[in-house]
């Protein structure tokens, strides 16, 4: 196993369960005891945790953004399956504001059969979609952040401001009631802000490992919303206590995804 994988493992126990063991991480990923203590400290100096006697602690700042690298490996098929359920929603025709992110390049794999205008906020997206023969891609310029690779910056945001979209696919770092919708990065966060004031609906697109999280920038009420797309994880006291703000939540199938993937896999 890699050390991006061990550091995927780590992080996913921390999102779900809030601490992890060391003695549990030796047994269950067959390494060293002293190669786990050499994950959290890089891990801790990263911001991504808190050492504590025996293991670790999830940290509480809301600023830490795990690697992007390491992120791609935190429930894959739960964002497959959210990608292929807020695609549903999108009929030909429209203009398309799509995050960044893990999440929006899932769904920008699944966009690319569709008759759409998208505007990627990543780079990374921008690239699965220029191939597409159906979807007519623009990019909104400015800055490209290091390792994320979205746009960022006024250049970004003018592009974004000076278009009208019919839909926003969103991403977000952390969903709250209280916080809202909340991001790790400022000037992600930015475009963010523009991009949901440039479109004439919002629907976001969030495993559910980032509920009952708050990140470091706010972006949006929950209530900006009109859909919010999760997976079967998602608590459902936190679930009513979000459509009860005027939201609805729907719940992707891991299954129906699985079930696909088998179909594909055999033609």
């Amino acid at each position: 196993m890699s050390t991006e994988d061990r550091y995927a493992l780590i992080l996913e126990t921390l999102m779900t369960e809030g601490h992890v063991e060391t003695a549990t991480l030796t047994r269950t990923l067959g390494v060293s005891e002293m190669t786990i203590r050499r994950d959290l400290m890089r891990l801790e100096s990263d911001g991504a945790l808190r050492r504590v006697r025996g293991g670790a602690m999830r940290a509480n700042g809301g600023s830490y953004e795990p690697p992007f690298t390491v992120r791609t490996r935190l429930r894959s098929v739960e964002k497959d399956a959210i990608a292929r359920a807020v695609v549903r929603h999108i009929t030909d025709g429209e203009t398309i504001v799509l995050d960044g992110g893990t999440t929006g390049l899932a769904i920008a794999e699944q966009l690319v059969s569709k008759l759409t205008t998208v505007c990627p906020l990543s780079l990374r997206a921008a690239a699965i979609l220029i191939d597409s023969r159906t979807v007519r891609v623009l990019t909104p310029g400015g800055y490209i952040r290091h390792d994320e690779h979205t746009f960022v910056g006024t250049e970004a945001i003018e592009t974004i401001s000076n278009h009208a979209f019919d839909t926003f696919i969103m991403t977000a770092s952390g969903i709250s009631a209280h916080a809202g919708f909340t991001e790790w990065n400022e000037e992600d966060a930015d475009v963010k802000r523009v991009a949901l004031t440039s479109s004439k609906r919002c629907i976001v697109a969030c495993d559910s490992s980032k509920f009952g999280q708050a990140a470091f920038s706010r972006v949006a009420a929950i209530s900006e919303a009109e859909l919010i797309v999760t997976d079967s994880g998602v608590d459902p006291a936190i679930r009513r206590e979000l459509e009860e703000l005027g939201t609805q939540v729907e719940v992707a199938s891991v299954h129906d995804e699985a079930q696909h993937a088998g179909a594909f896999a055999r033609d």
